[in-house]
């Protein structure tokens, strides 16, 4: 969550977009923004809890596989509403799961059972296969850029991440023409990123700020 943060603050100075692929060491789940975790606490055991800089609702990270997009200020997608963007991503996941030989479909409509938690149900262009959520995201667009937080709930006969990971590189510079590289060493990013870390998502004050 620090290094997200760190890097929506870097966008201007970056002024490329940037995809991130992250893992988890063990059991986790992050809640949105706006969220109390008060009330996230009761609604699942893992530990920790880790509120999130974008909005949206509680995801478990015991078995997905996540990501992050930023986006620069002034790029298209940073120009995007928030619907559109937010489809555009699941559909960039659709043609990814489509070059693995999964189909799957974006959800017309919502399907909400128990509110604030993000795979229970679904919302309007979340990615569906046989009619069960297996991605969502969350999003946060302010004057720095446009900051993307991706989950990806693997369906049972789905291949491996990296399999995964080089379908998104692959969709991506299909449809929207990106030319990948890695990001250099950005040793002014991760000392932001670490300092985010101790001071405000390890802090139990800030988890429960709400």
């Amino acid at each position: 969550m620090s290094l997200d943060e760190a890097l929506l603050e870097a966008l201007p100075r970056l002024q490329k977009p940037v995809l991130r692929f992250y893992g988890w060491s063990g059991p986790a789940a992050t809640f949105g923004y706006f969220q109390k975790m008060s009330e996230v606490e009761q609604v699942t055991s893992l530990r920790p809890l880790i509120r999130r800089p974008t909005g949206g609702g509680l995801v478990p990270h015991d078995a997905d596989w996540t990501y992050s997009l930023g986006f620069p200020p002034g790029h298209e997608w940073h120009l995007l509403p928030a619907e559109e963007s937010y489809r555009r991503i699941h559909e960039w996941l659709r043609l990814a799961f489509a070059h693995l030989g999964m189909e799957s479909d974006l959800a017309p409509c919502c399907k909400k059972n128990l509110p604030g938690q993000c795979f229970v149900g679904h919302e309007k262009s979340d990615l569906l296969w046989r009619g069960r959520k297996i991605a969502g995201a969350a999003q946060r667009r302010n004057k720095l850029g446009l900051l993307i937080q991706g989950s990806v709930q693997p369906p049972p006969s789905a291949p491996g991440r990296e399999d995964w990971e080089d379908a998104m590189r692959q969709a991506g510079s299909k449809a929207f023409g990106a030319e990948w590289r890695r990001l250099p060493s950005d040793l002014p990013l991760f000392t932001r990123a670490a300092g985010l870390a101790c001071e405000k998502y390890s802090a139990d004050a800030y988890n429960r700020k709400r």
